[in-house]
Parts: C-alpha cells; structure tokens; sequence
C-alpha cells in the first residue's frame, strides 16, 4: 500500500490495445477455467461435506500461482467469532507494489449456495452447461465467475505488460460468504498487513442488463433471525379446544401480519428509508426479471428502485411447522419462522434489530412468548462516489462496454463490506459484479452471460492497467 494520499492518473493506459487482444483471446481457456471451478460442489453451509470447500479453494490457489504475478499464494482459516472452530478456507495471495504504484484488492468468494432439487434445474447443477449465450451451473455467477473475472483479468495484464509489473495486488477468494462470513472479521485482522490497499474491488454484484454495466454504490444491510412464537405447553385437539385456546399458528400468523401495512411496505416503527435518486425502472421490467404472475400486483409506495435500494424490507423465509402431508386436527403449541430484513442506507443493523425487537415485544398478540435467536446482523453500504479510484473504474467500464456505466443500488446485503471499511477506512471500494438481472443466482438454473462476462474481464483488465500506469505525487 501507498503512503501517498493525490493520485495522478493517466487518461489512457499503453497497455490498453494488448490488454483487449488478451482478453478476447483467452476468453475460451477462461470459460473452461470457470466450468472446473463449477463442478467442485463448494457449499460452505454446516450440513455439507467441507471436504468440497476445500477443493475449491485448492483449485483457486493453483490458479492465482498459475498466474506468475503473485510472490505469496496460500490457504487459510481463520477461527470463528470468539470460538476455535476454524471458518472455511480462504485463498490470500499477495503481491508489493514497486515504484509508488497503488496497491488493489481483489475480492470474491469461491464457495456457493446449496443447488436446491435437481429436477428444478434444465441441467445438473454441478454440471455446467452453455445454452445459448450463458453458461448454466451453480456457482457459474456467484461468484465463481467474480474469481475467474480476477484471475483473467490478471492474466491479460501480464500478457500485456509481463509479469515486472508494478501495481501491488492482494487476492481474496473467500471460502464461507454464502454461509454468513463468519470468520470474514478475524481473518482480516489476522492478515491486516497483507490485505491493506488502496482500493479494493468486490466482485460480487450486478450490472444494469446484459448491455449496460454498473457499479454498485448503495447496498442494504441485513438483520435475520429464528423467531419462535410459544403459546401451549403442549399440543392439543383442535375439536376439543379450538375457538377458546389461541394456538401458535394464529399467533404467528397475527404477529407477523403486523410486519406489512395494506400496501405491502414495511410498518415496523423506527426502521428507517434513505433519500437516494433512481434511474427510470417500469412496472413492465420489474415483472419480466422477478417473474411476477399476471394479475400479482408490486408491493409498496414510491419508485419501485427505492423500494428495493432506499426502503427496508421484510421476508419470512422458512417455517418450522407441520406440513400439509402430517398435520393432524391439532393446535400446534410453537412455531419457529425464519425472518429476513433489508435495511436501508443510513441505519445500522444494530438499531434495526432493537426497533424490530421493539415491535415484536409490543405485538405478540394473545399474550404468545416470543422467541429470537440465530442472529446475524449485516450493516448497510454507501459509497463516496468522489475518488480518483471509482472514476477511473467508470471510465474503464465505459471502455470495455462501450456504455456508460450506471450507478446502480442494490436490494441484497454483502454485510463483510462494513467489516473492509472499517479494517481499511482509506481504502476506495469498487463493488463491481458478473452478473445481470436474469443471472438467478440462488435459484435453480443460475446462469452466466458469456458476453456479461468478457465485458467484465476486460473492465477490470482495463482499470489495472491503467492503474500501474498510474504516476503517485506525494500531497504536501
């Protein structure tokens, strides 16, 4: 990392025209790349074989050694919160920058979702499949092409420049994002000194569409938790009982009513909205990418972006009850749901939690016991548009897309973000992405746009590029 805080950048890079044919001529050895990674079945939640992780984050190692630009490539855990359970292997490779150069990190996570059924997927999910212009597999998106985007991006600089080059690098491939980054913190304090950049970029975001790039400014945090409504010792029979004894099902069902007002948007006193502006987005566009059936109306007030970037949201998740095929004529004497809530830009996750507990206290109805637990908080993220490093990756995108970039927000959560500003509160964080808005990552049928894909790359290849090229002036 740099001690110098004025950045002099050059308009252009020497490299520019090289970097292009390296991209473009690697991109088949890139795409094969992408489908080994995808057929290691890394799902880094507790009930999966770890064994898998492991693999992947084998496979990740030997692709950034592979590389040649790095002068330390290891594997690597860290322990959990306050525990000694070790959290899921990450790959750290680093590189010193030489010559004034600004050191950048490069970010993404090698681990994947569950696959869910395989008869909801067209093809195997560890299979990876091209259909069309995408490449269908679990992992294909998110976030294994935010590794390979790296890797690639990293190749084409050194076929352009060789591989003396002097920007300084750290890659981080994290092992457990999808499982909550549990370790994420440690593992940063753990290897401060290594990871400490100018600017980092965090592949794991969205673009606008398939012809459009963006790069994320605004992402919502996150409070989710076990809620457990108790109202009986134990069950009882509906006949005999049903009309006098509330069951936990009907409290449940009351409690969590009160989440929502008539429109559908969130009622929970003290969760609060930011004021941000959002581009043009129709009704017509919201139910072609979310799928939503004809005659099924949105939900909420104000333009449909600020409701999914500037407004809280609240979704049950799961529900621990008896299902259709086993229930009896009984009243069930506790219910467990899952609760997922989106916080806007401006709170932090800590008072969001204390307003929804606020209101779960004040509206248990019938007197119920209320329950939570499984906690995890994820603060929100918003970006200062102003530095040298975010206008230099807006001018490489708009290079490589030949589009300019939009300044997009983003319903999702990447709660390990908070934890980079405050490890790194000088450093510039550019949350840049693979994906598009017909991607499905989490859903059966994930898929990577192919052109998505090599846009991408070539962004990234761009901007290091011109960031080695880069000239440091010492403020006085």
């Amino acid at each position: 990392m740099t001690d110098t805080d004025e950045h002099v950048q050059p308009k252009t890079s020497s490299s520019d025209s090289a970097i292009r044919d390296a991209v473009a001529g690697s991109l088949p050895s890139t795409i094969a790349d992408l489908s080994r990674l995808v057929r290691i079945p890394s799902v880094s939640w507790a009930a999966f074989d770890p064994a898998h992780v492991r693999a992947s984050a084998e496979a990740v190692a030997t692709l950034a050694r592979d590389t040649g630009v790095f002068e330390s490539v290891e594997v690597l855990q860290a322990p959990i919160g306050e525990t000694e359970e070790l959290g899921q292997p990450a790959v750290l490779a680093t590189r010193r920058a030489k010559n004034g150069r600004p050191t950048v990190m490069l970010y993404a996570h090698h681990d994947v979702q569950p696959p869910g059924k395989d008869e909801d997927w067209d093809s195997q999910p560890f299979e990876p499949t091209v259909r069309g212009d995408r490449i269908y597999g679990r992992g294909a998106a998110d976030d294994k092409a935010g590794v390979m985007a790296h890797i690639a991006s990293l190749r084409a600089l050194t076929a352009a420049v060789g591989n003396d080059f002097d920007l300084g690098l750290a890659l981080f491939i994290e092992g457990e994002e999808e499982f909550g980054s549990r370790s994420f913190a440690n593992f940063l304090r753990a290897n401060r000194e290594a990871l400490a950049a100018d600017a980092i970029i965090v592949a794991d975001s969205n673009n606008w569409d398939e012809k459009t790039p963006a790069l994320t400014i605004a992402l919502r945090g996150n409070v989710t938790f076990r809620l457990t409504v108790t109202t009986l010792e134990h069950a009882s029979h509906s006949g005999m009982f049903g009309g006098a004894v509330p069951d936990a099902m009907l409290a449940t069902i009351r409690l969590l009513s009160t989440f929502w007002d008539d429109a559908g948007s969130v009622a929970v006193d003290g969760l609060t909205r930011h004021d941000g502006v959002t581009p043009e987005y129709t009704e017509e566009q919201l139910r072609a990418e979310a799928g939503l059936l004809p005659g099924v109306s949105p939900i909420g007030t104000g333009t449909i972006l600020s409701r999914i970037w500037s407004q809280p949201s609240i979704t049950v998740t799961g529900i621990d009850a008896p299902s259709v095929a086993n229930a009896s004529n009984t009243l069930s004497p506790t219910v467990s749901v899952k609760v997922s809530v989106r916080v806007a830009p401006g709170q932090t996750a800590k008072d969001a939690q204390a307003a929804i507990q606020r209101h779960l206290t004040a509206n248990a109805p019938f007197g119920a016991t209320v329950e939570i637990d499984d906690l995890d908080l994820g603060d929100p993220f918003l970006v200062d548009t102003s530095g040298y490093a975010v206008g230099e990756a807006k001018r490489a995108m708009a290079d490589a897309w030949g589009v300019e970039p939009v300044e997009l927000g983003i319903g999702g959560s990447i709660p390990f973000i908070a934890d980079l500003v405050r490890e790194f509160p000088e450093a510039e964080i550019l949350v840049t992405g693979v994906e598009d808005p017909h991607s499905r990552a989490h859903s059966p049928n994930e898929s990577l746009h192919l052109g998505v894909f090599s846009r991408a790359i070539l962004a990234e290849a761009l901007l290091l590029g011109r960031l080695n090229d880069a000239s440091h002036v010492a403020s006085a």
